[in-house]
């Protein structure tokens, strides 16, 4: 019996992100969000009683919202969030191939598309001998990279040949990680001046904490690194949650309560960065950039300053290149 020729490409270095409408049209923010919300790491209420909620009640309303607000941010060459991450994947792939000549990075989005589930099913029927995951959330969460882990291994397990499977599922603490966000800051100050320092993560469900979610944790953590990194005292930075979604209570302080508060306690000017982004989108375009620059200049601010993120910047290019490089020996 004569065997397969064996694949040329060896290893697949996968980096995933949430996810982007194809359009800034009601009708593709409706197909993304259906995707989406339809995850029940994303959204933890019975499922027949949230398909009844979300096609009645969400859908109609947050799709024409949303689309709006992905019209402001979108780009000639489309979605910020995917060009950005298609920019990471590509000089990614162009780093690493000097010295890993058998690895390619591909891109692949939980939802929407490229598809995370498409490219691993193409990457398994070229028989991939091994995988590796980067998910592109600095801290864990069940919601992000939780949900991205389990889709792969559902995708993964019916497999009578498993590739082997290595997966960064954190890195929110790695000296790399820290040092790029506190060069980012320092470069901003040496042109504006050195200000207060809001430090802004997506929210989650103040449940899913107590839940046993480590993503709060990992969150604090992640902001007091950074905060040492630019020898800052307590009194010189805050940590706050942006992005939150429905009535339940969600992690706290709020980001827009927060800088309400700041202005109209006398603070006039403040730099925000989000360090939970890998890449900018429409929370940091949108919400962080105008939403809530918004708010607190409405409230007596007088400068207001978004830092933006690692992107495709060499900073970021070489901390996927540390966090990879030991997986390849």
């Amino acid at each position: 019996m004569t065997h397969p020729p064996l694949p040329t490409l060896k290893t697949a270095i996968i980096i995933t992100n949430l996810g982007t409408p194809e359009a800034p049209t009601t009708k593709a923010v409706r197909t993304y969000l259906k995707e989406f919300l339809s995850d029940s790491r994303v959204v933890e209420i019975p499922y027949l009683l949230w398909q009844l909620i979300l096609r009645l009640f969400v859908l109609p309303f947050r799709s024409k919202k949303s689309a709006k607000l992905y019209q402001k941010i979108w780009q000639a060459t489309g979605s910020p969030l995917l060009t950005h991450s298609q920019d990471v994947a590509e000089r990614l792939n162009t780093a690493l191939q000097k010295d890993y000549p058998q690895t390619q990075v591909f891109l692949g989005m939980r939802y929407g598309t490229p598809a995370l589930k498409t490219l691993l099913n193409t990457l398994t029927h070229q028989g991939i001998q091994r995988v590796i995951i980067v998910p592109m959330y600095p801290q864990y969460a069940s919601a992000t990279t939780g949900s991205t882990l389990e889709l792969c291994y559902r995708h993964l397990s019916p497999l009578r040949y498993q590739p082997a499977l290595n997966i960064i599922n954190s890195y929110h603490d790695h000296p790399v990680y820290i040092q790029a966000l506190a060069a980012s800051i320092d470069a901003h100050w040496q042109h504006v001046g050195q200000n207060l320092l809001v430090i802004s993560f997506h929210g989650i469900p103040k449940r899913s904490l107590s839940l046993g979610d480590p993503y709060y944790c990992l969150c604090q953590k992640t902001g007091r690194l950074l905060a040492e990194a630019l020898k800052l005292n307590s009194e010189q930075y805050r940590i706050v949650f942006q992005s939150r979604f429905g009535k339940a209570e969600w992690l706290q302080p709020y980001c827009d309560q927060t800088l309400k508060h700041l202005a109209e306690s006398g603070v006039k000017k403040v730099t925000v960065i989000c360090p939970g982004f890998s890449v900018d989108c429409l929370e940091t375009l949108e919400e962080m950039a105008l939403q809530n620059r918004d708010i607190f200049l409405n409230a007596g601010g007088e400068h207001y300053h978004v830092i933006p993120c690692l992107n495709a910047s060499d900073a970021q290019i070489n901390l996927y290149r540390t966090l990879i490089a030991p997986l390849l020996g």
